[in-house]
């Protein structure tokens, strides 16, 4: 997959794309729905099968206040669309500058000067262009008169009619249901990022942790996880183990900031420095302060005790 910052740099072998577009945070069924609909007319129309999108993203631009919220920043967005066979990826840099962008603007610059778009994808609820004035009516209508083609898809939804939707996945991940979250996303959430060092009272303890901090991610609820992380090796690809993780300040510790630390079951290494990605599977109780290192290590035998058992029936 061929990943471009500018419109500019779009080579005559990727003109004529189909493309779709949006934020895709979480590259969820419904986005995968949309990518696969695109794909199937890429590859009909003989194709390059183009996906554009944008960071930050624009909540990070209007309202710099709001917490974390991403289920996928850029570098795990990027490996999700990857997966997906995307051929080129554009990410174009949103700042209030572009926002400003009038909605016939940006179709002219970034789809048809830009990609040469023969036809473009996009969901029913997309907006585009200064103060969202662009529609998938105005899309289709441009697209008429310049000269591409534009299919504007329908809310997809589940089974048990629950719509795919960003939202509702970190709606369930913050209510602490991993599980139904990854139903809709086709997977379990994963944090992902380089292992950080600790304090290293894991170890003493006889649990040792590989410790990520959160960064961007949105929050999912605080407490013990059953987990599997994937260890990244120089080539990227993963090995994975089952573990036990808690998210949250460490308490008993008299910790402050909050990291997801993670122990990996029948494993001996030496993590520090490596880049790993915790999936959470399913979400075994809050954490919580205990009266000591003792009481502490006792519970912590039982949760992974529970994550074994959980682990094991997957």
């Amino acid at each position: 997959m061929r990943i471009l910052r500018h419109p500019a740099d779009v080579e005559a072998a990727d003109r004529g794309s189909v493309v779709t577009v949006g934020n895709f945070d979480g590259v969820h069924l419904g986005h995968r729905a949309v990518l696969d609909y695109t794909r199937e007319i890429a590859r009909r129309e003989g194709a390059p099968l183009a996906l554009m999108t944008f960071e930050p993203h624009p909540v990070q631009i209007f309202h710099p206040e709001a917490p974390p919220f991403r289920l996928t920043p850029f570098r795990a967005k990027v490996h999700r669309i990857e997966a997906l066979g995307v051929d080129l990826l554009l990410v174009l840099h949103f700042d209030r500058e572009l926002s400003r962008v009038s909605a016939e603007d940006f179709v002219r610059r970034f789809l048809v000067e830009g990609l040469a778009a023969r036809h473009v994808v996009v969901g029913y609820d997309f907006h585009f262009g200064h103060r969202r004035g662009g529609t998938p009516a105005l899309l289709q209508e441009l697209g008429a008169r310049i000269g591409f083609g534009v299919s504007v898809l329908q809310p997809i939804a589940a089974e048990g009619g629950a719509v795919f939707s960003s939202t509702r996945i970190r709606e369930l991940l913050t209510a602490g249901k991993p599980r139904e979250a990854a139903r809709l996303l086709g997977h379990p959430f994963e944090i992902e990022g380089r292992v950080e060092t600790g304090d290293r009272r894991g170890r003493t303890i006889g649990f040792p942790t590989a410790n990520l901090s959160l960064g961007d991610y949105l929050r999912p609820a605080g407490g013990v996880y059953a987990v599997r992380v994937g260890i990244e090796d120089r080539s990227g690809a993963l090995t994975w183990h089952d573990g036990v993780a808690n998210l949250g300040t460490r308490p008993t510790l008299g910790g402050t900031d909050l990291r997801l630390e993670a122990h990996l079951f029948d494993f001996a290494g030496d993590l520090y420095g490596r880049h790993i990605r915790a999936g959470l599977v399913e979400y075994l109780r809050p954490e919580r302060k205990f009266a000591g290192l003792d009481a502490l290590k006792a519970q912590i035998a039982e949760d992974a005790k529970a994550a074994r058992a959980i682990l094991d029936q997957e």
